[in-house]
């Protein structure tokens, strides 16, 4: 079993910064790519950041220059540090995790429950 745990979230002024992180615990073999996702009301859910096993990351356009992932391999954490914060990026942030555990010889995606992050004056 594996959870997810998301927090940093709430409410900001735009321009303002957040950070927001993702511990994975279980019975974690081992933990290929971390990253986060968002949705927004009314909106699909879209790709922010991922950050892969050797560190290598990828952004959306969106959101490239202003956020940062990170990862720490040995709390087995994730985390999105979030500047110049807009209005626009309102939305219930989603930790997803590919991971492999002791009982199965295979990875699976996982994902934590979400938390909010609403940017608003």
């Amino acid at each position: 079993q594996v959870q997810l745990v998301e927090s940093g979230g709430g409410l900001v002024q735009p321009g303002g910064s957040l950070r927001l992180s993702c511990a994975a615990s279980g019975s974690i073999f081992s933990i290929n790519a971390m990253g986060w996702y968002r949705q927004a009301p009314g909106k699909q859910r879209e790709l922010v950041a991922t950050i892969f096993s050797l560190s290598r990351t990828n952004y959306a356009d969106s959101v490239k220059g202003r956020f940062t992932i990170s990862r720490d391999n040995d709390k087995n954490t994730v985390y999105l540090q979030m500047n110049s914060l807009k209005p626009e990026d309102t939305a219930l942030y989603y930790c997803n995790a590919d991971i492999r555990t002791f009982v199965l010889s295979w990875s699976r995606e996982y994902w934590g429950q979400g938390t909010q992050v609403t940017v608003s004056s």
